[in-house]
């Protein structure tokens, strides 16, 4: 078990590191971004997860509070 999870352990860091961003300072390329520019974009999607997933808990707690009843 030991074993797996240090591989588990070994092939998420190295995950993680191959999606990373380039630093702000750089383009990839090695040209300079300008200081405006974002990061990371976020678009609307964050706020539909959240939402999808408020909702998911409300149903969740109404079903559970609807059982001990």
């Amino acid at each position: 078990m030991k074993k797996f999870f240090l591989t588990l352990t070994v092939v998420a860091a190295f995950a993680v590191a191959g999606l990373s961003q380039p630093l702000p300072s750089q383009n990839g390329d090695g040209t300079d971004v300008p200081h405006d520019a974002p990061i990371a974009p976020i678009g609307s999607g964050i706020a539909i997860l959240m939402i999808l997933g408020a909702g998911y808990g409300t149903k969740k707690v109404y079903d559970h509070r609807k059982k001990l009843v």
